[in-house]
């Protein structure tokens, strides 16, 4: 898988842009990704160095619309903290 397959966006929520000044940020993931998959993706896109990933299978909620329901799509999202000396991802500076 090319690194543009793997890493699909970042997750932007209030927990993870607390995290941005620690160099922990947060991404949507191909399920079939592992972590070292992930870890040299980050690293090869935004040219940076990562210390560790976590991944997270979030299973699809159950959402009801009359007597009509359904589940949302089920993602893998992925923890990456960056080094101390590493430089911060850009795309994240304009956020914190």
């Amino acid at each position: 898988m090319r690194e543009r397959d793997i890493i699909i966006r970042p997750l932007l929520t209030e927990k993870s842009y607390a995290d941005i000044a620690n160099k922990r940020y947060v991404f949507v993931v191909a399920k079939d990704s592992n972590k070292t998959e992930i870890k040299l993706a980050i690293e090869k896109l935004f040219e940076v160095q990562v210390d560790w990933v976590n991944t997270v299978n979030c299973r699809g909620k159950l959402k009801r619309m009359g007597r009509n329901e359904g589940y949302t799509p089920a993602y893998k999202k992925a923890i990456v903290q960056l080094k101390a000396d590493s430089k911060g991802i850009e795309f994240f500076d304009s956020l914190s």
